[in-house]
């Protein structure tokens, strides 16, 4: 959930200003993972430049300054410049040859606090210096043996064991010797070792000027890498697309959790894999590859062998993380909804001259509908909106393909250790595609030998790297998207036959027209606005559901909570009489989704008992039909297009996003990042 991010140029001048500005920038990128602090590190002084007549490559570095603070990123770039001036450091200072690294911390050991925020260091003088997303399980039996050689602690993070770590295992390495004899890549390597949990790191050292090292085990992390040529963006980034290149061209290279960080620079990446340790130094990069048996027996360090990979490029342009014309992202994800769903659709729907033959393609899972079709069950495993918008779909998937589906919420999955079978398909929903309890539950699936799904908005995520098969979202981070994706896995998996012919042409039809239906209903904007105005004094909010709007009212509430938060419970309309009508008051806001479909006659029946102990009703219906569930005007009444059932969640949904956005502005509250909580959970 945190976020890290490094820069790196080499042979092409940069002022220490734009430096600075670039890691800002980088970290505002990352804003929307979540975080409570922040911070950077950069260099004092040029003369580590090799170039420079006062360098010896012996020598070691000037201290690197680090600065980090409590509070958004804005406060990081306040006290920095405030620091910046008091110490009268030159930002005109210009390096062709500078290191530089960022984090925003989402505290997960103690408080935010300067202390606590990275980079952490080593001790006096930052020797080393590492940013981390993730967490340290064995930090605890580290620390205590890092302080029995001497070393203090400031922070209670589980992260400063690191630089600490690397400390201790350079100047073992170097005892008794004159000169260094130790890489950068040899220290980091033994740090691994010893570290367990999860984690991505950069690390930076004053003993190996110029240099980063990123390395990773279960949380995300990828590099880019602009070459500053006479043909930049025509050809390669480098020589036949291999990935050790040592050429003097100028470049830039980035470190980042996150391709929002990276894409504005360049689109030419390369997804880092667990265990491998990317060394970056003289304008090459390196890839090695970390094996936890070499050198356990051996009292040197051992020295790994490297690995060719190819760069690939980013499916994505920088329109897609501006906040554009909207005030804030989560409008933008809302509004932008019609342009998404078109985009998911877009090569997947096949639809014949004058709409005679409709069919789904969906590339990804080709090969293997066969196998799923064949499944004693399909699982469906994933985490809040994950989980609601499959919750969703299930219905529609048992209905087409007549396999049993059933539902796991990841964590629970891993805790009871539920049984997976060689003979089931497990579809694994995240949008980042790097959710830790998600992959934990994948990797759990795969040791049992189940057909792994997975649908994920990331094409490089460690999702879709590490699934037999799979389908791109491409689409917003909204429920829609995902959604959509399900309903034509469902039309993929249940086949042409004769019996469901009528049905799958009406579904394709919807779909195809989704995207319209979905602009119909943004115009409630103004409308949910109002509704909010009448709401942001509450503390509590029902929202019952049924059949395929289960999913609608979890998720709606699930927005609301995180979001605007006030407490709301998403609620089975068929458990209404067995708890929850205990609640029920003239006081207590309640929202009924009641749109036209097979529970329809059921949801009037709720509807009519709620209203008889005096509920204060805010009803969902089909446009046209507000005297159908409205008791004589006795409720406030939200008319959204009717269109397929299973395919009426996309257009139920976008009522209660609409409203939890404008609940959380009205109440003060940031939208974009909600209070303790992060978009992109890749630490358990």
């Amino acid at each position: 959930m945190c976020g890290i991010f490094a820069y790196l140029n080499y042979n092409v001048d940069r002022e220490r200003r734009y430096i600075i500005q670039v890691l800002f920038n980088g970290l505002r990128r990352l804003e929307y993972r979540g975080y409570d602090s922040s911070g950077i590190a950069i260099d004092t002084s040029d003369s580590r430049d090799p170039n420079s007549p006062q360098s010896s490559s012996n020598a070691i570095a000037p201290p690197s300054l680090v600065f980090r603070q409590e509070g958004n990123i804005e406060s990081l770039v306040k006290s920095v410049y405030q620091e910046v001036a008091e110490i009268d450091l030159n930002l005109e200072e210009s390096f062709s040859l500078h290191a530089g690294i960022a984090h925003t911390r989402w505290a997960t050991h103690e408080e935010p606090a300067p202390r606590n925020s990275h980079p952490q260091t080593s001790g006096t003088g930052n020797e080393f210096l590492v940013v981390h997303n993730g967490i340290i399980t064995n930090y605890v039996v580290l620390k205590e043996t890092l302080v029995r050689h001497g070393f203090a602690f400031e922070s209670e993070t589980d992260t400063e064991v690191i630089p600490k770590l690397a400390k201790f295992v350079f100047d073992k390495a170097n005892e008794g010797e004159g000169n260094q004899n130790v890489t950068f890549s040899q220290v980091v390597l033994e740090v691994m070792r010893h570290l367990e949990g999860a984690y991505a790191l950069i690390f930076k050292s004053r003993h190996y000027p110029n240099e980063l090292i990123a390395c990773k085990w279960g949380s995300p992390l990828l590099l880019g890498v602009k070459e500053l040529t006479e043909n930049t963006g025509n050809g390669p980034a480098f020589d036949d697309g291999k990935f050790i290149s040592k050429n003097g061209h100028p470049k830039e290279l980035f470190l980042s959790s996150d391709a929002n960080a990276v894409v504005e620079h360049t689109k030419k990446v390369l997804v880092i894999e667990d265990d491998e340790v990317i060394h970056l130094k003289d304008g090459g990069v390196s890839i090695l590859k970390f094996d936890s048996d070499r050198g356990k027996h051996g009292g040197s360090l051992s020295r790994p062998a490297s690995v060719q990979r190819a760069l690939s490029v980013l499916e994505m342009e920088v329109e897609q993380i501006n906040k554009g014309h909207y005030e804030h992202y989560m409008q933008k994800e809302i509004h932008e909804q019609p342009e998404s769903l078109t985009t998911t659709m877009r090569g997947r729907l096949i639809r014949g001259g004058s709409n005679k033959f409709r069919t789904v393609l969906l590339g990804g899972l080709k090969d293997h509908l066969k196998t799923i079709r064949r499944s004693r069950r399909i699982v469906f495993v994933g985490c809040g909106t994950s989980y609601n918008a499959a919750l969703a779909a299930r219905p529609i998937l048992e209905e087409l393909s007549g396999v049993p589906v059933t539902m796991e919420i990841a964590s629970d999955l891993l805790d009871r250790q539920g049984p997976i079978y060689r003979e089931d398909t497990a579809v694994f929903v995240s949008q980042s595609g790097e959710t830790a309890d998600t992959l934990h539950a994948l990797q759990y699936a795969l040791e049992n030998g189940a057909l792994c799904v997975g649908i994920t908005n990331s094409v490089g995520s460690a999702i879709a790297r590490n699934t037999h098969c799979g389908v791109h979202i491409n689409a917003g981070a909204e429920i829609g998207g995902k959604y959509e994706v399900m309903a034509m896995l469902a039309l993929a998996i249940g086949g042409d036959t004769i019996s469901n012919q009528a049905r799958r042409e009406a579904i394709i039809d919807g779909l195809c027209d989704l995207p319209n239906k979905v602009r119909e209903v943004l115009k409630l904007d103004q409308e949910m606005k109002d509704l909010a105005k009448l709401l942001i004094a509450e503390q509590s909010l029902l929202v019952f559901g049924r059949g395929y709007n289960f999913a609608t009212a979890l998720e709606g509430a699930l927005k609301v909570k995180e979001v605007a938060l006030m407490h709301s419970e998403g609620i089975l309309a068929g458990e209404m009489k067995h708890g929850p009508l205990a609640l029920v008051d003239e006081n207590l806001p309640i929202i009924v989704i009641a749109t036209r479909d097979a529970c329809f006659s059921k949801q009037q029946s709720v509807i009519q008992q709620l209203h008889a102990r005096k509920g204060c009703l805010i009803v969902m219906c089909s446009k046209g039909e507000p005297a159908s569930v409205c008791l004589r005007g006795s409720c406030r009444v939200i008319e959204v297009p009717q269109v397929e059932d299973c395919l009426q969640p996309v257009i139920n949904i976008i009522p209660l996003q609409l409203l939890a956005y404008h609940l959380t502005v009205l109440r003060g509250f940031n939208c974009d990042q909600p209070r303790n909580l992060a978009k992109s959970v890749t630490t358990q």
